[in-house]
């Protein structure tokens, strides 16, 4: 991988395709709704090829060993929609394949501020002949449905006889990975054919799933130049549309196809298929009329509108300056606006993870866009309000009060089979209240809180409180439960679980006292909502006094600890080499829980008591998620650890664009990327807002010498710059009267549009000699690079 000099692109060339599946995940492109994943446009080599629609999926049965009581039986799997990206060449009856001839020039482009993929290809094929291609593909953030490339071949240096097929191909072969829980099942030949159709050079073709009910169309608008020698032919079948071109060309001369899609997708018993069709046709046909230019300049426009929020300006480190915002430009086309979808944990770059929805969206996703787009945010938030029965029904069928979400999803209901760090992972409620507290909190959106937000916020504290108990000295107890941590399984007074379900209690009982209409409706009473604060109040945080540190739960710290000595760096992840049962009984932490909690909820534990958890817990956590550095890296900032911070940072910004965890092909990691810019914000930002207030500790690990990012709040942009001496606040926007309330390390300030407010830094406190890490888990120092030190 190489980057631009200007901080914006991100390079391929002919010796990254070893990593096809890497870069197709890292050059994907969407808006929420469509995406693209960067393959070749022949199609071959091909690591995943993927054209996705935010929520079409298949099912599929679960089979177990004993079936139990209430596991699912049914779960949905992500599949590909007709691909419309394919276009394919034949130079002298020989394929374009980069694995064959010779390849005088391969150059792929993720241009980040334009918001598409570019490709230059030079090939020489074994027969001698020399062409060149080129591309550029968009997937449009203003118009839904389309998506389209503009693609170009011509001879190097003699004439050749070009053949073009130019394909809409439906139930497109994906390759199977066994070697890994984590990858997806594949369902083969997943659409049924139901209208085919042509007219001149532009097709349509609209399908059928056979389990979920779903109906899918997609249309092609072509445009063509080519010499007039160029033949031109269509082939219709039920699963494609093809668009032939072939014939001489001669240097100077060449093909051009430039390719107009429109996606669409819904209910077998919605859309007539016919109707459906109709619809993309004509969304594609508009495309076509306003021009490929039109669409990358509205791309363009788009994006240096989001950009102005969403861009951080990192001195002092190129390679990380461009992996922010890489993490963010996939976070931004990650969501829509105007489609009350939410956001999977891969977005709709691969299919890992069958596709599913999990708390990574509202844990780590949603956090980030509330800042830097919060109608992203707000309509994710409303998927799941919609949801709201599916979680209904499933807590009635657990046998629980009030509404169980569930653990992975694409259609609402619960998508995994039973898995003790999965099914008891009742967090989930905890950390969707905890998303819409804080969208709220930014936005001072109401109405979200009245028609959405305050019915979820009742409906998971119902779940809380009945699920709870209390002991005979009064304390508030959740037993049986999965915190994030999924080595450790069915435990007791899990932190993390017990400090979100406070915030959740405590936000349902404000949110039924700001929207009683909504209550009422309900049938929440005073007695209920007394009974949620009495709850939250008296919730039990373990905490072991010998060692002065939190349990992750109650009695973590006497369990044996783990033999990382006799642990090889082979036998990480630990989850594919070792048995639960031998992972659950142990002292190792998957991923930050505890360290979690101490970010969620930062005024339930003291500076004293962070700096000890954050020693305790780096010694035995080992990062076998892409999670967890992020977290951590906030923990040990706000402490004073900033190199060891800086060193977590880059592992949780480059976990993609260095495929540090050998799953980027796959799909991107939406956690991680939203993580990047959580260590920015959070870490050395130190932003907070779990009390409705915006507050900022900011400091600098020495790496970095300038650092800007923006973050909206109530409407108002906030800039905020940072340097080694100072912190400067201001509202670039603003108009008379406008005003942000902040508080500058416990400092309150009022900042205008009248001048920016400037305060010092002062220096990080000092907690002493830096946490070590599990033997051969601490992340790659970076922090001191430039300084030579390599102790």
């Amino acid at each position: 991988m190489s980057h631009g000099d200007d901080g914006w692109r991100i390079r391929r060339t002919s010796a990254d395709l070893d990593r096809l599946g890497e870069t197709e995940s890292v050059f994907a492109l969407a808006n929420g709704w469509v995406g693209w994943r960067g393959t070749l446009d022949e199609g071959e080599p091909c690591g995943m090829p993927g054209s996705y629609l935010n929520g079409f999926h298949e099912q599929h049965e679960l089979s177990y060993p004993e079936s139990g009581y209430a596991f699912p039986e049914r779960s949905d799997t992500v599949i590909s929609a007709p691909n419309a990206a394919l276009i394919r060449l034949w130079v002298d009856d020989e394929p374009l394949d980069l694995r064959t001839g010779t390849i005088r020039r391969h150059h792929q482009e993720l241009d980040l501020r334009a918001g598409v993929v570019r490709r230059e290809t030079e090939w020489i094929s074994p027969g001698g002949r020399g062409v060149r291609v080129r591309s550029t593909r968009v997937v449009s953030l203003t118009r839904r449905p389309v998506a389209a490339v503009d693609w170009a071949v011509e001879p190097l240096d003699e004439p050749v006889r070009l053949r073009v097929g130019a394909d809409l191909l439906a139930n497109q072969r994906v390759p199977e990975r066994a070697d890994d829980p984590r990858a997806a099942s594949v369902i083969h030949d997943p659409l049924t054919g139901e209208v085919r159709r042509h007219d001149g050079l532009d097709g349509v073709l609209v399908h059928r799933t056979g389990r979920s009910g779903q109906r899918v169309a997609v249309a092609v608008a072509n445009r063509v130049e080519a010499p007039d020698e160029i033949a031109t032919d269509t082939e219709l079948t039920a699963d494609r549309f093809r668009l032939a071109l072939s014939g001489p060309v001669r240097p100077g001369e060449h093909i051009r196809v430039t390719r107009f899609a429109a996606y669409e997708c819904a209910e077998v018993d919605g859309t007539p298929p016919g109707e459906l069709a109709d619809l993309v046709v004509a969304e594609a046909d508009a495309a076509r009329a306003d021009g490929f230019d039109a669409l990358l300049a509205e791309q363009r426009a788009a994006l240096d509108a989001a950009w102005a929020t969403a861009d951080v300006e990192l001195d002092g480190d190129p390679e990380l300056q461009l992996a922010v915002r890489f993490s963010v430009f996939h976070l931004l086309q990650s969501g829509r606006a105007d489609g009350d979808r939410t956001i999977p944990a891969k977005g709709l770059t691969g299919n890992g993870y069958d596709g599913h929805v999990l708390w990574d969206t509202e844990g780590y996703v949603l956090p980030v866009l509330t800042y830097l787009r919060p109608e992203l945010a707000r309509s994710a938030l409303r998927w799941r309000h919609a949801h709201l029965p599916e979680a209904r029904e499933r807590a009635a069928e657990l046998r629980l009060t009030g509404a169980t979400y569930p653990w992975r999803t694409l259609s609402g209901r619960e998508c995994s089979g039973y898995w003790p760090a999965g099914s008891a992972g009742l967090h989930v409620n905890a950390d969707i209240a905890d998303a819409i507290l804080r969208y709220v909190a930014a936005t001072g959106d109401t109405a979200f809180l009245a028609e959405c937000g305050a019915e979820v916020l009742i409906e998971t504290a119902r779940l809380w409180h009945g699920y709870g108990h209390f002991d005979d000295g009064g304390a508030f107890h959740l037993t049986g439960v999965t915190g994030p941590d999924e080595y450790s399984a069915l435990v007791d007074d899990n932190v993390f679980t017990n400090l979100m379900a406070r915030r959740n209690l405590r936000g349902a009982a404000d949110a039924a006292e700001h929207c009683p209409e909504v209550a009422a409706r309900l049938g929440v009473d005073a007695a209920e909502v007394a009974g949620w604060r009495a709850a939250a109040d008296a919730v039990f945080v373990p905490y072991d006094g010998k060692r002065g540190v939190h349990e992750q739960s109650a009695g973590f710290t006497a369990q044996p600890e783990w033999d990382f000595a006799g642990t090889g760096e082979d036998d990480y992840p630990l989850l594919l080499h070792f048995p639960y049962q031998e992972l659950y009984r142990k002292q190792v932490v998957k991923q930050a829980d505890l360290v979690l909690a101490m970010l969620r909820c930062p005024g339930e534990f003291t500076a004293e008591e962070k700096t000890r958890n954050v020693a305790y817990y780096e010694a035995r956590t080992v990062r076998d998620s892409s999670l967890s550095a992020s977290a951590q890296a906030i923990l040990a900032a706000e402490v004073g650890h900033l190199d060891l911070a800086y060193d977590l940072f880059a592992e949780t910004a480059l976990q993609d664009l260095a495929d540090l965890g050998d799953k980027t092909a796959d799909g991107l990691h939406l956690a991680s990327l939203a993580g990047a810019w959580l260590v920015v914000a959070q870490g050395f930002g130190g932003l907070r807002d779990d009390r409705g207030v915006l507050s900022f500790d900011p400091r600098l690990p020495g790496r970095i010498t300038r650092l800007v990012f923006h973050l909206r709040w109530h409407g108002h942009r906030l800039r905020v710059t940072l340097t080694g001496q100072e912190a400067r606040y201001e509202l670039p926007d603003a108009g008379p009267g406008d005003a942000v309330e902040l508080w500058h390390h416990g400092e309150q300030l009022r900042v205008t549009g009248d001048e920016p407010v400037t305060r010092p830094m002062p220096p990080a406190p000092d907690p002493g000699p830096e946490p070590q890490a599990p033997p051969g888990r601490r992340p790659e120092r970076r922090a001191q690079e430039e300084a030579g030190d390599d102790d």
